[in-house]
């Protein structure tokens, strides 16, 4: 898993490095409201420590948005297996730091792990979930061209799918 860049970001494979940045995102409340509540210390260092294990076993996972002007970290975002089962298609997603909400900075990461996912990873589809009041992902889901996929149970919740196919993808 190598760095990628878009123009305002750069995507590091998220790592311990990235511990503070993290915790200060996943501390937020508001940033975690619909990402299961805000995180402790200990929570994000085991999260961390999942994202490098899963990262070890397939090859990739969770990049560190780092923003490209400051070198500040305004987010993570990443790909990965539904349920965590490589048996399951590939899951995209992404949280930013509140002060870099609607700044395009979402879709913009997004959009690099798709690429990721259809030309590296050789993806032929590409899943997001979200819980179902969070319409900020829906809108970046939506500008990704992903489709509604109904709603399906994943990680012990009834949530949203949304799909993007590679051969959709490769028509836009």
């Amino acid at each position: 898993m190598t760095i990628r860049h878009t123009a305002r970001l750069r995507l590091e494979p998220l790592d311990g490095v990235h511990f503070e940045g993290m915790q200060a995102m996943n501390g937020d409340p508001e940033t975690m409201r619909w990402l299961g509540g805000p995180a402790t210390p200990e929570q994000t260092r085991a999260m961390i420590g999942r994202v490098q294990a899963r990262r070890a076993a397939w090859g990739y996972g969770w990049w560190a948005l780092i923003e490209r002007a400051s070198g500040e970290l305004v987010g993570a975002a990443g790909i990965q297996h539904l349920g965590f089962d490589p048996a399951n298609p590939h899951e995209i997603g992404w949280r930013l730091r509140r002060a870099s909400w609607g700044l395009g900075l979402a879709t913009e990461a997004a959009r690099e792990i798709v690429r990721y996912g259809f030309e590296v990873l050789d993806a032929p589809r590409l899943c997001a979930t979200r819980h179902p009041q969070n319409a900020a992902s829906l809108r970046v889901m939506q500008k990704l061209g992903m489709r509604d996929a109904g709603l399906q149970e994943w990680n012990g919740e009834r949530v949203p799918v949304h799909e993007l196919l590679r051969a959709d993808w490769q028509a836009m």
